[in-house]
C-alpha cells in the first residue's frame, strides 16, 4: 500500500434536538459526501457527557440522531452508522493520544475556554480532553477527510499534530511492523501510521441563525423554541416559527450588498437559499423589492416541502426503535472490526502485548 485509503469520518453529539441548522450545516453534506466515498457516520455518545454528565433519556438521543441520519438519506448498509461508546477502541486510542499530546497544546484550543468560562477549575478534565478523543475518534479509522465547520477546524489541526508526533516519536517502529506509509508533509517525507486528516470544505457551509437574533447561531442550548425550527417540528410550528421570525421593517433588497447590516434578513435568504441550493443573489433577483409579507409564505413552504418527508420519516422511525436499534448494533459490529485492526496495529508499534 502506497497511499492512504480515502475514509469520511465525522460525528454529531447526541444533545438535544437536532435542528434546521444542524441539517444545513452538517448533515445534508454527509448525504452528499456518500457519492463515490467510503463514509463512516457515528453518534459521539460519549463527548456528550462533556457537555452535560447525567442525561435523562440518552438511549433515545442517540437514536434519534440516527433516525436523523437516516431520514435524511444516509445508506446504512453502504455506510456506517453507529454509536461511539460501543465501539471501545475510540477510548483506547483516546489514552495513547492523551500521552502523545501536549499541554502546550490543548492549552491553545479556544473551544475550551469558550466553553468553560472564567470558572475552568471547575471544568472537567473530559471537556479539556475532548479533542484528544475526537483525533481517536477519525484515527481509529485511519480516516483521511473530516466535513467540518469553523467551530472544529482547530480540533482537526491538533488531530494532525497528534498524528504526526506518534509516526515521527514512533518511525522506527513503524518501519519495523511494516504498518507504514511513505508520505510527503510539506517537504518532509515520513513513514507514517496515521494519515494527515483533510478537511472537507464544499462551498461555504450555510450559516443558520436564531430566527429570534440574527446575530447568534441557530442553538439547541436557546431557551426559546421559537428561536429554531427543530427536524421533528411539524408543519404548523414551522409555519409559526417562520411567521414570528424576526425581521426589519423594511422590504427586501435587490441585491446582496443589501443585506449587509439587516442580520435577520441575510438569515432569512440564507435559509431559503441553502433550502432551494440557490444563491443569496437568485433569491434576491425573485423576491428583491417584496416585503417580507410575501417572502416569509414562500419560505414557509419551501421549508414544509423540503423538511416535512425528513420528519415523517423520524417519527416512523422512532415510533418503533428496534429498527434504529439494528442499524446502529449492526453499523457497531462493523466499525468495531476496523478499529480493532488499528488497535492491534498501534499495540504492536507501541510495544503492548495484545
Amino acid at each position: 500500500m502506497n497511499e492512504f485509503k480515502k475514509v469520511v469520518f465525522s460525528g454529531v453529539q447526541p444533545t438535544g434536538n437536532l435542528h434546521l441548522g444542524n441539517y444545513l450545516g452538517a448533515i445534508r453534506k454527509f448525504v452528499a459526501l456518500q457519492e463515490g466515498n467510503d463514509c463512516i457516520y457515528c453518534v459521539v455518545d460519549m463527548h456528550a457527557l462533556t457537555a452535560q454528565l447525567v442525561h435523562e433519556d440518552m438511549p433515545n438521543q442517540i437514536r434519534s440522531i440516527a433516525a436523523a441520519f437516516i431520514a435524511s438519506g444516509i445508506d446504512p448498509e453502504k455506510h456506517i452508522v453507529f454509536n461511539q461508546s460501543a465501539v471501545p477502541q475510540h477510548a483506547e486510542l483516546a489514552w495513547i493520544f492523551n500521552c502523545v499530546a501536549r499541554i502546550g497544546w490543548m492549552n491553545r484550543m479556544t473551544q475550551f475556554k469558550d466553553k468553560a468560562g472564567k470558572d475552568r477549575e471547575q471544568a472537567s478534565l473530559g471537556l479539556y480532553a475532548y479533542p484528544s478523543l475526537m483525533a481517536a475518534d477519525i484515527l481509529v479509522y485511519r480516516g483521511t477527510h473530516v466535513p467540518v465547520g469553523d467551530d472544529q477546524k482547530q480540533h482537526l489541526e491538533l488531530a494532525r499534530d497528534i498524528a504526526m508526533k506518534f509516526n515521527l516519536d514512533y518511525a522506527e517502529h513503524i518501519r519495523k511492523t511494516d504498518y507504514g506509509i511513505d508520505i510527503t508533509v510539506g517537504n518532509e517525507p515520513v513513514h507514517a501510521y496515521f494519515p494527515m486528516v483533510e478537511p472537507l470544505i464544499d462551498g461555504p457551509a450555510p450559516r443558520v441563525m436564531s430566527l429570534r437574533d440574527g446575530t447568534k447561531k441557530m442553538s439547541k442550548s436557546d431557551p426559546s423554541d421559537l428561536s429554531r425550527i427543530n427536524l421533528m417540528d411539524d408543519e404548523d410550528a414551522i409555519s409559526k416559527k417562520i411567521r414570528k421570525a424576526k425581521t426589519d421593517p423594511e422590504g427586501l433588497p435587490s441585491e446582496v450588498d443589501g443585506l449587509k447590516g439587516r442580520p435577520e434578513a441575510d438569515n432569512l435568504v440564507g435559509i431559503y437559499a441553502a433550502l432551494a441550493d440557490r444563491s443569496k443573489a437568485d433569491v434576491l433577483a425573485e423576491f428583491g423589492g417584496r416585503q417580507f409579507s410575501v417572502f416569509k409564505p414562500a419560505l414557509v413552504d419551501l421549508a414544509i416541502n423540503v423538511l416535512s418527508p425528513i420528519t415523517a420519516e423520524m417519527r416512523r422511525l422512532m415510533s418503533d426503535t428496534s429498527h434504529i436499534d439494528a442499524i446502529l448494533r449492526n453499523g457497531s459490529e462493523r466499525a468495531r472490526a476496523r478499529a480493532e485492526v488499528t488497535m492491534k496495529e498501534v499495540s504492536d508499534i507501541v510495544g503492548f502485548l495484545y
